[in-house]
Protein backbone atom coordinates (compact mmCIF):
# COMPACT_ATOMS: atom_id res chain seq x y z
CA UNK A 1 0.00 0.00 0.00
CA UNK A 2 1.49 3.76 -0.91
CA UNK A 3 0.19 7.21 -1.63
CA UNK A 4 1.13 8.31 -4.91
CA UNK A 5 1.92 11.82 -6.30
CA UNK A 6 1.93 12.29 -10.33
CA UNK A 7 4.75 15.14 -10.91
CA UNK A 8 5.26 14.59 -14.62
CA UNK A 9 5.69 17.42 -16.27
CA UNK A 10 6.03 19.55 -13.04
CA UNK A 11 8.47 22.11 -13.34
CA UNK A 12 11.17 22.34 -10.96
CA UNK A 13 10.54 25.51 -9.23
CA UNK A 14 6.97 24.32 -8.30
CA UNK A 15 8.93 21.54 -5.60
CA UNK A 16 9.24 23.46 -2.55
CA UNK A 17 9.85 23.49 1.17
CA UNK A 18 8.49 25.80 3.44
CA UNK A 19 7.22 25.92 7.18
CA UNK A 20 3.09 26.41 7.92
CA UNK A 21 2.27 27.50 11.24
CA UNK A 22 -1.43 26.85 10.73
CA UNK A 23 -0.45 23.00 10.19
CA UNK A 24 1.98 23.19 12.96
CA UNK A 25 -1.18 24.38 14.68
CA UNK A 26 -3.03 21.48 14.08
CA UNK A 27 0.02 18.84 14.82
CA UNK A 28 0.84 20.63 18.18
CA UNK A 29 -3.61 19.95 19.10
CA UNK A 30 -3.13 16.65 18.12
CA UNK A 31 -0.20 15.85 20.18
CA UNK A 32 -2.50 17.56 23.05
CA UNK A 33 -5.19 15.44 22.38
CA UNK A 34 -3.21 12.20 21.65
CA UNK A 35 -0.35 11.97 23.79
CA UNK A 36 0.24 8.08 23.49
CA UNK A 37 1.18 9.11 19.96
CA UNK A 38 4.33 11.44 20.85
CA UNK A 39 5.48 10.06 24.04
CA UNK A 40 8.83 12.31 24.05
CA UNK A 41 6.24 15.43 24.05
CA UNK A 42 4.89 14.56 27.11
CA UNK A 43 6.20 16.71 29.36
CA UNK A 44 5.10 19.88 27.16
CA UNK A 45 1.50 18.51 26.49
CA UNK A 46 1.24 18.42 30.11
CA UNK A 47 2.23 21.25 31.33
CA UNK A 48 0.50 23.29 28.26
CA UNK A 49 -3.05 21.17 28.66
CA UNK A 50 -2.73 22.53 32.75
CA UNK A 51 -2.34 26.07 31.84
CA UNK A 52 -5.58 26.14 29.98
CA UNK A 53 -8.49 27.75 31.15
CA UNK A 54 -11.71 25.42 31.38
CA UNK A 55 -13.74 27.50 28.87
CA UNK A 56 -10.59 26.92 25.98
CA UNK A 57 -10.05 23.42 27.13
CA UNK A 58 -14.06 22.71 26.79
CA UNK A 59 -14.08 24.38 23.38
CA UNK A 60 -10.87 22.45 21.99
CA UNK A 61 -13.30 19.72 22.76
CA UNK A 62 -16.54 20.58 20.64
CA UNK A 63 -13.91 20.31 17.58
CA UNK A 64 -10.90 17.70 18.52
CA UNK A 65 -11.99 15.26 15.63
CA UNK A 66 -10.11 17.90 13.33
CA UNK A 67 -7.20 16.92 14.52
CA UNK A 68 -7.22 14.34 16.98
CA UNK A 69 -7.61 10.83 14.59
CA UNK A 70 -7.22 12.68 11.09
CA UNK A 71 -5.75 15.62 9.88
CA UNK A 72 -8.12 17.64 8.50
CA UNK A 73 -7.13 19.59 5.07
CA UNK A 74 -8.69 23.08 6.75
CA UNK A 75 -5.59 23.66 8.57
CA UNK A 76 -3.57 23.41 4.38
CA UNK A 77 -5.90 26.00 3.07
CA UNK A 78 -2.47 27.14 0.59
CA UNK A 79 -3.11 24.07 -1.06
CA UNK A 80 -7.12 24.13 -1.85
CA UNK A 81 -7.30 28.12 -2.89
CA UNK A 82 -7.41 27.73 -6.64
CA UNK A 83 -4.93 30.03 -8.95
CA UNK A 84 -3.24 30.23 -5.35
CA UNK A 85 0.51 30.67 -4.59
CA UNK A 86 0.32 26.95 -3.45
CA UNK A 87 2.37 28.15 -0.86
CA UNK A 88 1.90 28.35 3.03
CA UNK A 89 2.01 32.44 4.71
CA UNK A 90 4.33 33.87 6.46
CA UNK A 91 2.21 33.98 9.83
CA UNK A 92 -0.73 32.38 11.11
CA UNK A 93 -3.08 35.48 11.00
CA UNK A 94 -1.96 35.10 6.74
CA UNK A 95 -3.02 31.18 6.98
CA UNK A 96 -6.38 32.35 8.31
CA UNK A 97 -6.91 35.02 6.20
CA UNK A 98 -6.45 32.11 2.98
CA UNK A 99 -9.00 30.01 5.37
CA UNK A 100 -11.47 32.32 4.73
CA UNK A 101 -10.93 32.62 1.90
CA UNK A 102 -11.95 28.99 0.88
CA UNK A 103 -15.83 28.35 0.00
CA UNK A 104 -18.11 26.92 1.88
CA UNK A 105 -18.71 23.94 0.05
CA UNK A 106 -14.73 23.19 -0.09
CA UNK A 107 -14.31 24.50 3.25
CA UNK A 108 -17.42 22.40 4.83
CA UNK A 109 -16.51 18.99 2.72
CA UNK A 110 -12.81 19.38 4.46
CA UNK A 111 -14.04 19.69 7.71
CA UNK A 112 -15.97 16.60 7.95
CA UNK A 113 -13.62 14.75 6.15
CA UNK A 114 -13.46 12.26 9.22
CA UNK A 115 -17.25 11.42 8.60
CA UNK A 116 -16.52 9.95 4.94
CA UNK A 117 -12.76 9.68 4.68
CA UNK A 118 -12.72 6.89 1.85
CA UNK A 119 -15.12 9.04 -0.19
CA UNK A 120 -14.07 12.81 0.63
CA UNK A 121 -10.13 10.92 -0.50
CA UNK A 122 -11.69 9.51 -4.16
CA UNK A 123 -13.56 12.99 -4.73
CA UNK A 124 -17.16 10.34 -5.35
CA UNK A 125 -19.44 12.11 -3.08
CA UNK A 126 -21.73 15.32 -3.61
CA UNK A 127 -21.30 18.33 -1.16
CA UNK A 128 -23.50 17.23 2.23
CA UNK A 129 -24.14 21.21 1.50
CA UNK A 130 -26.12 20.43 -1.16
CA UNK A 131 -27.13 16.71 -1.56
CA UNK A 132 -30.23 15.64 1.66
CA UNK A 133 -28.78 11.85 0.78
CA UNK A 134 -24.77 12.93 1.71
CA UNK A 135 -26.16 14.91 4.60
CA UNK A 136 -27.72 11.94 6.22
CA UNK A 137 -24.40 10.03 5.44
CA UNK A 138 -22.35 12.57 7.55
CA UNK A 139 -24.93 13.20 10.23
CA UNK A 140 -24.90 9.29 10.63
CA UNK A 141 -21.25 8.46 10.40
CA UNK A 142 -21.12 11.46 12.93
CA UNK A 143 -23.36 10.21 15.66
CA UNK A 144 -21.55 7.03 15.61
CA UNK A 145 -18.40 9.22 16.41
CA UNK A 146 -20.32 10.69 19.66
CA UNK A 147 -22.94 13.30 20.23
CA UNK A 148 -20.12 16.08 19.97
CA UNK A 149 -19.04 15.26 16.38
CA UNK A 150 -23.07 15.07 15.78
CA UNK A 151 -23.43 18.43 17.55
CA UNK A 152 -20.98 19.80 15.44
CA UNK A 153 -21.49 18.67 12.56
CA UNK A 154 -25.06 19.83 12.53
CA UNK A 155 -24.10 23.20 13.18
CA UNK A 156 -21.36 23.12 10.09
CA UNK A 157 -23.87 22.30 8.02
CA UNK A 158 -27.42 24.22 9.45
CA UNK A 159 -24.80 27.92 9.57
CA UNK A 160 -21.38 27.45 8.29
CA UNK A 161 -20.68 31.19 8.21
CA UNK A 162 -20.86 31.28 12.37
CA UNK A 163 -18.99 27.54 12.64
CA UNK A 164 -16.07 29.56 10.05
CA UNK A 165 -16.11 32.51 12.84
CA UNK A 166 -16.45 30.25 15.93
CA UNK A 167 -13.51 28.26 14.57
CA UNK A 168 -11.46 31.15 13.93
CA UNK A 169 -11.30 32.46 16.90
CA UNK A 170 -10.51 28.96 19.20
CA UNK A 171 -7.46 29.12 16.89
CA UNK A 172 -6.78 32.41 17.82
CA UNK A 173 -7.52 31.92 21.23
CA UNK A 174 -4.94 28.93 21.30
CA UNK A 175 -2.39 31.35 19.34
CA UNK A 176 -2.17 33.66 22.36
CA UNK A 177 -3.00 31.18 25.35
CA UNK A 178 0.46 28.78 24.10
CA UNK A 179 0.85 28.72 20.38
CA UNK A 180 2.63 32.09 19.53
CA UNK A 181 5.34 31.19 22.00
CA UNK A 182 5.50 27.80 20.50
CA UNK A 183 6.19 28.95 17.16
CA UNK A 184 8.80 31.43 18.23
CA UNK A 185 10.29 28.76 19.50
CA UNK A 186 9.75 25.83 16.72
CA UNK A 187 9.48 27.97 13.63
CA UNK A 188 13.05 29.03 13.01
CA UNK A 189 14.13 25.57 13.11
CA UNK A 190 11.44 24.90 10.72
CA UNK A 191 12.42 27.90 8.11
CA UNK A 192 16.43 26.55 8.38
CA UNK A 193 15.30 22.85 7.43
CA UNK A 194 13.37 23.91 4.84
CA UNK A 195 16.32 26.41 3.30
CA UNK A 196 18.71 23.34 3.75
CA UNK A 197 16.30 20.38 2.28
CA UNK A 198 15.92 23.43 -0.92
CA UNK A 199 19.42 23.60 -1.54
CA UNK A 200 19.51 19.64 -1.63
CA UNK A 201 17.13 19.26 -4.21
CA UNK A 202 18.52 22.61 -6.25
CA UNK A 203 22.41 20.74 -5.66
CA UNK A 204 21.66 17.11 -5.16
CA UNK A 205 18.42 16.14 -7.02
CA UNK A 206 14.75 15.34 -5.52
CA UNK A 207 15.58 11.39 -5.05
CA UNK A 208 18.23 12.70 -2.66
CA UNK A 209 16.09 15.46 -0.95
CA UNK A 210 13.31 12.71 -0.52
CA UNK A 211 15.62 10.62 1.54
CA UNK A 212 16.66 13.61 3.48
CA UNK A 213 13.00 14.30 4.14
CA UNK A 214 12.11 10.28 5.22
CA UNK A 215 13.05 6.62 4.35
CA UNK A 216 9.46 5.95 3.55
CA UNK A 217 9.31 8.24 0.29
CA UNK A 218 11.32 7.63 -3.19
CA UNK A 219 10.35 8.48 -6.88
CA UNK A 220 10.97 6.74 -9.99
CA UNK A 221 13.53 6.62 -12.32
CA UNK A 222 11.24 8.76 -14.60
CA UNK A 223 11.37 11.19 -12.23
CA UNK A 224 7.63 11.57 -12.26
CA UNK A 225 6.07 9.73 -9.77
CA UNK A 226 6.52 10.37 -5.66
CA UNK A 227 5.82 7.27 -3.45
CA UNK A 228 5.08 7.13 0.16
CA UNK A 229 5.23 3.88 1.98
CA UNK A 230 2.47 4.26 3.86
CA UNK A 231 -0.27 1.39 5.27
CA UNK A 232 -3.36 3.11 3.04
CA UNK A 233 -3.58 3.31 -0.75
CA UNK A 234 -4.06 7.10 -2.41
CA UNK A 235 -2.85 9.15 -4.92
CA UNK A 236 -2.84 12.73 -6.15
CA UNK A 237 -1.31 14.92 -9.19
CA UNK A 238 0.86 17.92 -8.86
CA UNK A 239 -0.11 19.35 -11.73
CA UNK A 240 -3.96 19.34 -11.96
CA UNK A 241 -4.73 22.64 -13.86
CA UNK A 242 -8.01 22.98 -12.06
CA UNK A 243 -5.87 24.37 -8.51
CA UNK A 244 -2.82 25.13 -10.44
CA UNK A 245 0.78 22.95 -10.45
CA UNK A 246 2.50 22.48 -7.35
CA UNK A 247 4.18 20.02 -4.22
CA UNK A 248 5.16 21.42 -0.85
CA UNK A 249 6.81 19.71 1.61
CA UNK A 250 6.42 20.68 4.94
CA UNK A 251 8.52 20.36 7.79
CA UNK A 252 6.65 19.89 11.69
CA UNK A 253 7.94 19.39 15.51
CA UNK A 254 5.54 17.68 16.50
CA UNK A 255 4.91 15.36 13.85
CA UNK A 256 7.01 11.76 14.31
CA UNK A 257 5.85 9.63 13.72
CA UNK A 258 3.12 10.88 11.48
CA UNK A 259 3.99 11.41 7.61
CA UNK A 260 1.11 13.01 6.43
CA UNK A 261 0.47 13.66 2.82
CA UNK A 262 -2.87 15.60 1.50
CA UNK A 263 -4.13 13.94 -1.64
CA UNK A 264 -7.56 14.84 -1.66
CA UNK A 265 -9.19 15.63 -5.43
CA UNK A 266 -8.89 19.26 -6.44
CA UNK A 267 -6.06 20.07 -3.50
CA UNK A 268 -2.79 20.61 -4.33
CA UNK A 269 -0.71 17.16 -2.84
CA UNK A 270 1.09 18.20 0.34
CA UNK A 271 3.49 15.85 2.06
CA UNK A 272 4.10 16.82 6.14
CA UNK A 273 7.04 15.53 7.59
CA UNK A 274 8.87 15.36 10.91
CA UNK A 275 11.89 16.65 12.19
CA UNK A 276 13.75 13.96 13.90
CA UNK A 277 12.49 10.80 14.85
CA UNK A 278 12.73 9.82 18.46
CA UNK A 279 11.52 6.54 19.50
CA UNK A 280 9.64 4.96 22.56
CA UNK A 281 11.05 3.40 25.24
CA UNK A 282 9.83 -0.70 24.84
CA UNK A 283 9.71 -3.20 27.68
CA UNK A 284 10.00 -6.73 27.18
CA UNK A 285 6.80 -9.47 27.51
CA UNK A 286 6.58 -13.13 27.11
CA UNK A 287 7.83 -14.90 24.37
CA UNK A 288 3.85 -16.61 24.36
CA UNK A 289 2.30 -13.32 24.66
CA UNK A 290 4.63 -11.82 21.84
CA UNK A 291 4.03 -14.71 19.46
CA UNK A 292 -0.31 -14.42 19.54
CA UNK A 293 0.38 -11.12 19.09
CA UNK A 294 2.62 -11.10 16.18
CA UNK A 295 0.42 -13.81 14.63
CA UNK A 296 -2.73 -11.41 15.08
CA UNK A 297 -0.76 -8.83 13.32
CA UNK A 298 -0.11 -10.85 10.82
CA UNK A 299 -2.42 -10.81 8.27
CA UNK A 300 -2.85 -7.95 6.10
CA UNK A 301 -5.93 -6.82 6.89
CA UNK A 302 -5.66 -6.52 10.43
CA UNK A 303 -2.99 -4.01 9.47
CA UNK A 304 -4.98 -2.08 8.01
CA UNK A 305 -7.64 -1.94 10.59
CA UNK A 306 -4.63 -1.30 13.10
CA UNK A 307 -3.97 2.17 10.97
CA UNK A 308 -7.52 3.53 11.30
CA UNK A 309 -7.79 2.11 15.26
CA UNK A 310 -4.34 3.50 16.39
CA UNK A 311 -5.85 6.89 15.24
CA UNK A 312 -8.98 6.79 17.10
CA UNK A 313 -12.07 4.44 17.72
CA UNK A 314 -14.08 2.93 15.14
CA UNK A 315 -17.21 0.96 15.11
CA UNK A 316 -17.33 -1.75 13.40
CA UNK A 317 -19.53 -0.43 10.80
CA UNK A 318 -16.94 2.41 10.18
CA UNK A 319 -14.30 -0.17 9.82
CA UNK A 320 -16.31 -1.67 7.33
CA UNK A 321 -16.32 1.02 5.31
CA UNK A 322 -13.18 2.68 5.30
CA UNK A 323 -11.78 -0.98 4.79
CA UNK A 324 -14.66 -2.48 2.28
CA UNK A 325 -15.57 -5.93 3.95
CA UNK A 326 -18.28 -6.56 5.90
CA UNK A 327 -19.40 -5.96 9.07
CA UNK A 328 -19.33 -9.95 10.04
CA UNK A 329 -15.59 -10.16 8.48
CA UNK A 330 -14.58 -6.87 10.63
CA UNK A 331 -15.86 -8.85 13.95
CA UNK A 332 -13.55 -11.88 13.00
CA UNK A 333 -10.69 -9.94 13.00
CA UNK A 334 -11.42 -7.67 15.92
CA UNK A 335 -11.66 -11.14 17.73
CA UNK A 336 -8.18 -12.13 17.02
CA UNK A 337 -7.27 -8.52 18.22
CA UNK A 338 -8.74 -8.61 21.34
CA UNK A 339 -7.99 -11.86 22.46
CA UNK A 340 -4.12 -10.88 21.84
CA UNK A 341 -5.10 -7.68 24.25
CA UNK A 342 -4.12 -5.28 21.38
CA UNK A 343 -7.93 -3.64 22.00
CA UNK A 344 -9.62 -1.58 24.04
CA UNK A 345 -13.52 -1.70 23.45
CA UNK A 346 -16.11 0.72 24.96
CA UNK A 347 -19.72 1.70 24.78
CA UNK A 348 -20.86 4.73 23.11
CA UNK A 349 -24.67 4.95 23.48
CA UNK A 350 -25.86 2.29 21.11
CA UNK A 351 -22.28 1.64 19.81
CA UNK A 352 -19.20 -0.35 20.22
CA UNK A 353 -16.08 1.37 19.67
CA UNK A 354 -13.09 -0.43 19.41
CA UNK A 355 -9.26 1.28 19.67
CA UNK A 356 -5.93 -0.30 19.72
CA UNK A 357 -3.79 0.51 22.83
CA UNK A 358 -0.23 1.89 21.63
CA UNK A 359 0.85 1.06 24.87
CA UNK A 360 0.97 -2.35 24.54
CA UNK A 361 1.91 -1.79 20.64
CA UNK A 362 4.91 0.15 21.91
CA UNK A 363 6.10 -3.04 23.83
CA UNK A 364 6.34 -5.11 20.32
CA UNK A 365 8.58 -2.55 18.91
CA UNK A 366 8.49 1.37 17.36
CA UNK A 367 8.64 0.23 14.03
CA UNK A 368 5.06 -1.19 13.73
CA UNK A 369 3.82 2.00 15.55
CA UNK A 370 5.89 4.43 13.12
CA UNK A 371 4.19 2.11 10.31
CA UNK A 372 0.44 2.47 11.30
CA UNK A 373 0.45 6.12 12.29
CA UNK A 374 2.55 6.85 9.05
Amino acid sequence: MSVTIDIAGLPAERIRFAPSPLAELCMALHALSQPAHHPRLAPWATATAAAFDSCLADRLLEADFLWRSSFSDIFMPFAGTPGGTGLPGATLAEELDVLDGLDDERFVTAALEHCWLALYNEGGAPSPLKDPASRTKVLEAAAARGPAQLRFSRRLLDDTAAVRVWLRRLLEDCDEAFFAETWRRTGPQQAADARHKTEVLRRKGLPTALREVSAALSVDEAGTTITADKMVDGSATATDPAIGPGLVFIPTNFGWPHLLVLHAPGWRPVVHYPLGSPEPASAPGSVELLRRRMDALAHPMRMQLCRSLARAPYTTGELATVCGISAPEVSRHLAVLKKAGLLHTRRQGRYAQHQLDLSVVARIGSDFIEGVLR
